[in-house]
């Protein structure tokens, strides 16, 4: 059994069966880069619409940096989604029991969103090669959402208005932009975005196996 990882401590993500003589290093190399990696591919789809820009005089001071964490990446990132979202949310208030206000914002944001295929869920009998064939076979686990983010640049408070007699909530704006990021993974977790995604993993990884030697490439999904 040959493992991609050379590291003794780290937990191998995918071994490779093979018969007796042995896979060919290039299935190790080709396989292991992808496993060290993320590999971005596919197209990109962009939800647009008519937005109008921000602009700010803001000054920035200087803080220190922390580094929380730093991790290895086993992801083959395949489809990128950008979504465009006008976000309208009020906290309606009542003063005195019966007089009605509220405290209003219209975020524009605009976000992404990155769909691929997590190689570290692969298990032992994942991942083969058969030598006379010259064949790979894989079985990959389910395309799924990798990461989401909004774009800092494009995404700001386009309105606010609190009324005179409301209070202002300092948690509307962090409201608005977690409702801002649900749309935009709403749309990567589509059933027409994962099929696209699974089209387009098997598209590279078919062309980087073949391309690196193998003669045949069977994907299968779980």
């Amino acid at each position: 059994m040959q493992r991609l990882l050379t590291d003794p401590h780290a937990r191998p993500l995918v071994e490779i069966s093979r018969p007796a003589g042995g896979a060919p290093l290039w299935v190790v190399v080709v396989l292991a880069a992808l496993l060290g990696g993320a590999v971005i591919g596919g197209g990109v789809w962009a939800f647009n619409g008519g937005i109008p820009s921000a602009q700010a005089g803001v000054e920035i001071r200087p803080t220190n940096d922390v580094l929380t964490a730093i991790k290895d990446i086993s992801k083959l990132e395949v489809t990128e989604v950008q979504v465009e979202k006008v976000v309208d949310l009020s906290d309606k208030q009542k003063v005195l029991g019966f007089l009605e206000t509220e405290d209003a914002m219209l975020l524009v944001a605009s976000g992404s969103a990155v769909v691929g295929v997590d190689l570290e869920k692969m298990g032992s009998g994942d991942l083969s090669y058969d030598e006379e064939t010259r064949t790979v076979r894989m079985k990959l686990p389910p395309p799924e959402l990798l990461s989401s983010r909004l774009d800092p640049d494009s995404t700001y408070v386009y309105k606010r208005e609190t009324g005179v007699l409301a209070k202002r909530n300092e948690q509307l704006e962090g409201r608005a932009r977690k409702e801002a990021i649900l749309a935009v993974e709403r749309v990567a977790t589509e059933p027409d975005v994962l099929s696209r995604a699974k089209k387009s993993a098997e598209r590279q990884l078919t062309a980087l196996l073949t391309s690196a030697g193998a003669k045949k490439v069977i994907i299968t999904w779980r």
